[in-house]
């Protein structure tokens, strides 16, 4: 459960660093998309290390979380280019 604890505290950054969730502290959105770029890369890298390592219920909320966090950021990737064009 602890585990969890840990990639949780990482996605609640990384969902504020792609502007999804409000800065608990300011009650803003705050998008800073290299911040949360940033934040998925350890996430990549603890996938990584801890390969065989995790039970099965831990693996898929790591990588659910990452892919979730991935998805997203290339949404708010695609929209800031196609905002710029405009």
């Amino acid at each position: 459960m602890k585990f969890n604890i840990i990639v949780s505290f990482f996605a609640e950054i990384g969902w504020q660093a792609l502007g999804k969730i409000p800065n608990p502290i300011t009650g803003k959105i705050e998008k800073n998309l290299e911040m949360a770029k940033q934040i998925i890369e350890p996430l990549d890298v603890l996938k990584e290390k801890t390969n065989g390592n995790l039970n099965k219920e831990e693996y898929k909320f790591l990588e659910i979380t990452i892919s979730d966090l991935k998805l997203n950021y290339v949404e708010e990737i695609s929209k800031e280019k196609n905002e710029s064009k405009n």
